[in-house]
């Protein structure tokens, strides 16, 4: 292992360890987003995809997937109504191509990330536990010296009808790899076959504080949940590498492929506990931007996901 690699190890650390601050050690669960449900499915890639990526997963006829929404937090029991801690919701897509092979795609309800690197989530998060702890000016000086976190964090995050009916983004981008090798860079976006709907602060407060999680199951009764993944591609200019900065709207969007959910599973089967999502594809034909989140994140997932298989439960 190189020195950068124990830098980056001792990071994800260090943010693990304020992640639990924050939120308390929950034995089992995941330091953030830790509340989830999973799901099974079929992907089917678009035409588009296969002249984007030579990724194994877009030149089959079909893949299967499973995939897990979750709240933010890594508060287990927070409710689904409470607007106060109502932070980006997640999902996670594993594309399942072989017994022990795979691609994952890692995304938040949020355009974005807060920072750029993973020093300056390792400030974010601890000038977080700081105004936690009352000192409210912590954050406030954080968010002075970050226009962009500051406008993360300003930027409302409603509550959805439906974990199927939120749009989520990747936070970093990828370089995809044509078959004779052009690349070009962009990010993913799941979005949901029927549109997206939000509620007010006020509708929510009326619904049961599980109600996202007991509306799948009627909500597959009744049909599948459709996903459309796009990957907007960026521009000559657009920083490819900063996580903190979002593109223009009017960057072209290139069908990726759509998800047909069809059951809801139990995230407690052995095979299902184990998944550890990680946030590189680590597949030939989707390779990092370079950007310096996504070493450190995926460092974060995995040290967490072996804390979490320890105590023999993954939620």
């Amino acid at each position: 292992m190189s020195a950068t690699d124990y830098s980056n190890l001792a990071l994800a650390e260090q943010l693990l360890a304020v992640l639990d601050e924050l939120s308390g050690l929950h034995a089992g669960f995941r330091p953030a987003h830790a509340k989830g449900l999973m799901c099974a499915g079929t992907f089917t890639p678009s035409p588009e995809a296969k002249g984007l990526t030579r990724a194994a997963h877009v030149h089959r006829e079909s893949v299967p997937v499973t995939v897990r929404y979750s709240n933010s937090t890594g508060v287990p029991t927070i409710p689904d109504n409470d607007p106060a801690r109502s932070g980006p919701r997640g999902i996670a897509i594993r594309f399942h191509l072989a017994d022990h092979v795979h691609t994952d795609i890692v995304a938040h309800s949020a355009n974005g990330f807060p920072v750029r690197t993973g020093e300056e989530f390792l400030e974010f998060l601890r000038a977080n536990a700081a105004a936690k702890a009352g000192k409210p000016e912590a954050i406030g000086a954080f968010l002075s010296a970050h226009p962009n976190a500051k406008r993360f964090v300003e930027t409302p995050k409603p509550i959805p009808t439906s974990f199927a009916r939120e749009a989520f983004f990747a936070m970093t981008a990828f370089k995809f790899v044509s078959a004779a090798g052009a690349g070009r860079h962009g990010r993913f976006r799941i979005l949901p076959a029927e549109g997206t709907e939000h509620l007010t602060d006020q509708q929510a407060a009326k619904n049961p504080e599980n109600f996202l999680f007991d509306e799948i199951d009627g909500r597959l009764a009744r049909g599948p949940i459709g996903l459309r993944i796009a990957v907007q591609m960026a521009d000559a200019g657009d920083d490819v590498a900063n996580a903190s900065v979002t593109w223009p709207d009017d960057r072209s969007l290139v069908p990726f492929g759509t998800i047909s959910l069809t059951k809801r599973v139990d995230d407690q089967q052995p095979e299902l506990r184990k998944i550890i999502f990680d946030p590189l594809p680590r597949i030939d034909g989707i390779e990092s931007s370079g950007d310096p989140l996504t070493d450190v994140r995926a460092d974060i997932y995995l040290l967490s996901g072996r804390r979490r298989r320890g105590v023999g439960r993954n939620s």
